[in-house]
């Protein structure tokens, strides 16, 4: 499987995105039901509220992803310890944008 994530962007300065990468190498985390994942874009969501987030899932998936994931730091907060407070905005935009076909998977680690 092919997966775009997308970050929070208030994070990128604390968080270089390591463990989300190792977690879809190893298959672990949000990855233990598909196993390793080839990751195919990692970006962030713009900032915030995320508006960017839903432009920037459609072209990860007209890159070829199978899968969006919104990072641990969009929906737990990690590492900061404050979710995204547009988490469910952001979600709910990307899914009606790209529909059931596409799997959108709200966390990593």
């Amino acid at each position: 499987m092919k997966v775009g994530m997308i970050r929070c962007q208030q994070t990128e300065d604390m968080c270089p995105g390591t463990t989300d990468f190792i977690m879809a190498k190893q298959g672990k985390g949000a990855f233990a039901d598909t196993g390793a994942v080839d990751i195919v874009g990692f970006v962030s969501c713009g900032g915030c509220p995320g508006k960017k987030a839903v432009t920037r899932a459609k072209m990860m998936v007209d890159r070829g992803a199978d899968a969006i994931l919104l990072a641990s730091c969009i929906s737990k907060g990690t590492p900061i310890g404050f979710p995204c407070p547009n988490f469910a905005m952001m979600k709910e935009a990307i899914t009606k944008a790209l529909g059931q076909d596409c799997k959108l998977i709200d966390w990593t680690h």
